[in-house]
């Protein structure tokens, strides 16, 4: 039976991008597809906009807004596919971005995650005269802070080699199932308390401790319109800068090893202090933040004591993804399509 992939989206008040979101995935080309999307009670006229997509998708009304961590666990619940692209709804993707990130996970059955290279698209959805990187895979630094790597840098041929890097944005990553199914705790693959922000990275840090791999491969295309900028954040909205102090601490809880916290206890201690007092002094809004810690903490060791009892790496392989550039290893030459390897 020919391989299915199942592209979940979650959107809220996501009028403006979801129907030409919706439009690029079916024009993706080589792979069969199935498509869900929760929507999470939008009031700007989403809902009227996916009803002309129902004789294509199958759509799930939530009656409030769940967050996109229980929403998207909503719609990789209700798919089937061998592997699951999460995509946000102001993505726009090349015809063959997924027969290319497909491709890519061929070279390794470790490989548990797949990601291509977005670049940055503007509110009309009109691209660049000169592009630039929104994503080519996900970072980690000393101070345990993740960003996508190349973010804002020009696309004049960096990033152009498969590789691997830590993890994947989850504006268009594609898991596969049976990753899903063994990182998931409780059944729940993004973890409900993060609600929304860095729910990726969480995802991508327990793959590493489990033994599974995320690819890059510059191949795969996308556009993905960034609203959530890194350093801007008087024009995110206070709500989220909320949930980003909370999850970096729940993230930190669940998943920091004793090794990796005695390598950078000096600068993720520091990078701590910033936090918490950036939140007294400059964002009273985000104190709520260690509030809900403390009520999801006990749930967060419970997942800590069961993700490091099935810890599947050493503490140096683990420790080498942390660094202040992004870090990445190579894809051994013999595995490599024959276009990426030297001796082309």
């Amino acid at each position: 039976m020919p391989m299915l992939v199942s592209v979940t989206i979650v959107t809220y008040n996501s009028r403006r991008f979801i129907g030409p979101c919706l439009e690029s995935v079916f024009e993706l080309t080589g792979v069969p597809l199935e498509v869900v999307v929760v929507d999470n009670a939008s009031t700007d006229g989403t809902q009227q906009v996916l009803a002309s997509f129902e004789d294509r998708v199958r759509i799930i009304h939530n009656k409030k807004n769940t967050g996109f961590a229980a929403a998207q666990n909503q719609a990789i619940a209700a798919s089937s596919g061998d592997w699951v692209l999460t995509l946000n709804p102001d993505v726009i993707l090349m015809p063959d971005f997924l027969i290319r990130l497909i491709e890519a996970s061929e070279i390794d059955s470790a490989v548990g995650t797949v990601c291509g290279k977005l670049l940055s698209i503007s509110d009309d959805l009109v691209p660049s005269i000169e592009p630039r990187l929104d994503s080519a895979g996900m970072f980690f630094t000393p101070e345990i802070r993740h960003f996508d790597r190349g973010w804002s840098e020009p696309d004049d041929g960096r990033f152009q080699q498969m590789e691997y890097v830590f993890g994947a944005s989850a504006a268009a990553a594609l898991y596969r199932r049976d990753m899903i199914g063994d990182i998931s705790e409780a059944g729940e693959f993004f973890d409900p308390d993060f609600f929304a922000y860095r729910e990726d990275a969480d995802v991508a840090w327990r793959a590493q401790l489990l033994g599974w791999r995320c690819v890059y491969t510059p191949d795969a295309v996308g556009y993905h319109v960034r609203r959530v900028v890194a350093g801007n954040r008087r024009a995110v909205p206070p709500v989220l800068n909320m949930h980003s102090v909370k999850n970096r601490f729940l993230m930190r809880i669940k998943n920091m090893t004793g090794d990796l916290y005695r390598r950078h206890w000096v600068p993720a201690t520091v990078r701590d202090v910033l936090v918490a007092g950036g939140c007294l002094l400059c964002e009273q809004t985000s104190l709520p933040a260690f509030w809900h810690i403390a009520k999801a903490f006990r749930r967060a060791l419970r997942q800590r004591k069961r993700i490091m009892s099935r810890r599947r790496v050493t503490d140096e392989s683990l420790a080498q993804w942390f660094s202040a550039e992004p870090s990445t290893q190579r894809v051994p030459e013999i595995v490599l399509p024959l276009k990426y390897r030297a001796s082309a």
